[in-house]
Formats: C-alpha cells, structure tokens, sequence
C-alpha cells in the first residue's frame, strides 16, 4: 500500500512539472488558440493531479474538485469557441 502512495506521488509530481513546462507555451504562444491548448493542457493536468491525490493521501474531497475543474473547463472551451474574434486574431 505504501509503495502504491509513492507512486501516485510521484506521477502527480511528475505532471506538475509538465504543468510548469506548459506555463512556456501560454507565455510565448502566438495566437489564441495555442493559448487555448495550453490551458486545456492545465484543466487535465490539474485533474489528473488531483485525483492522484485523492487516492494517495485518502481524500474524497479532492474528487469533487477535480469534477469541478473538468466542468470548469468545459465551460471555458465553450465560451472560446462562441467568441467572436477579429480578423488578425486568427
């Protein structure tokens, strides 16, 4: 069981590195849409982690936040998509 918890540990660790490196592409993205990726990349990521955590350290509540990220990000990619966007934007 002990091992197990580490493992989750560290893959959790492992995609918050991931995250940091993706904080790159948002920085230096040059349009919209590459931002838009990389912020879905972060509302995965985020639910990944989270629901490693919540098995690793026995903490349900963790789950409700990760469906709250996910309904969240779903409501964000929607709201992109219906945004009018000028021209040069694209």
């Amino acid at each position: 069981m002990y091992a197990v918890e580490t493992l989750d540990l560290a893959i959790a660790l492992f995609l918050l590195l991931n995250l940091l490196a993706g904080l790159g592409r948002v920085h230096h993205g040059p349009g919209a849409a590459d931002r838009m990726l990389a912020a879905m990349l972060f509302g995965t990521t985020t639910v990944a982690v989270l629901l490693l955590l919540a098995e690793a350290t026995a903490l349900p509540a963790l789950r409700d936040v990760a469906l709250l990220v996910v309904l969240l990000a779903a409501v964000l990619v929607v709201a992109f998509t219906r945004t009018p966007r000028r021209e040069e934007e694209r």
